[in-house]
């Protein structure tokens, strides 16, 4: 009968030890909303959206897409309204190849240099600073790719980030998050139910769940259904008392101390 006990109350402190986590303000989990690539529907439908239900999202802008460039005082006004400006490098390279034609010679990653990226990056800081005033940054890998010449360019820059954001679909726990690749579930197509799946999950699990958006929609050809956005918007909001949703680099620093920096 004791051993039971004892079972039953570590699978409960189990269960219960990251809802307490203060730097959730003793939530389940925290949700992550991330969109990519600097779109005018991010400026159109998301930020509204999200300004109406009291929640702030996490954009990536490529300094020198059409959707940023055109739109430069609306970026600084979303700013102002608590919404984080994140790097997504100048140009948004990838690695071409088979299957990737549409990779241009002069964006792809294999016929980059380390150093050539890491100014890229470092010029998009810059870039963002002149919008929010902010020195704290977080970045995402374009595409999801990591490397210039079978190095890890984000190893460079490091110590110019809070974390940076991957491609890999997975929620994980605060303890065994890896800042240098957080992982997230790129959305394309979902309804809400699905993507309403997930937060139940990570609310079940006591986990970190980034959502990497593009098209909102529409405008970009990685879409999701705007009456289905907003439904995941509802349901947010409907329990936002179990869970925490927050910029991704507040995410980021709610479980850094945790990680030791890793």
């Amino acid at each position: 009968m004791k051993n039971s006990f004892l079972l039953i109350a570590l699978a409960f402190f189990s269960g219960s030890l990251f809802a307490q986590n203060p730097a959730w303000k003793g939530k389940k989990c925290a949700v992550a909303l991330t969109y990519d690539d600097g779109l005018q529907v991010h400026l159109d439908n998301v930020v509204p959206a999200l300004d109406s239900l009291g929640f702030k999202g996490t954009f990536y802008l490529s300094g020198s897409f059409p959707g940023v460039t055109a739109r430069v005082a609306d970026w600084k006004k979303a700013a102002t309204h608590g919404h984080e400006l994140a790097n997504h490098t100048l140009f948004h390279p990838c690695t071409g190849g088979p299957g990737r034609e549409w990779v241009s010679a002069n964006r792809d990653l294999r016929t980059y240099t380390v150093p050539r990226i890491v100014d890229e990056i470092r010029m998009t800081n810059t870039f963002l600073e002149a919008l929010d005033g902010k020195k704290q940054r977080t970045f995402a890998y374009p595409c999801g790719d990591r490397t210039v010449g079978g190095e890890n360019y984000y190893e460079k820059v490091t110590g110019d980030f809070v974390a940076a954001r991957g491609t890999t679909s997975e929620m994980k726990q605060p303890t065994a998050i890896d800042l240098g690749n957080v992982g997230a579930y790129g959305i394309n197509g979902q309804s809400g139910e699905e993507m309403i799946a997930l937060v139940k999950q990570a609310m079940a699990t006591n986990s970190v769940l980034v959502f990497l958006f593009h098209g909102v929609g529409g405008e970009h050809n990685l879409n999701v259904a705007l009456p289905e956005h907003r439904k995941l918007l509802a349901f947010l909001k409907q329990h936002e008392n179990e869970i925490w949703i927050a910029p991704f680099i507040e995410v980021a620093q709610s479980v850094k101390p945790k990680t030791g920096g890793k």
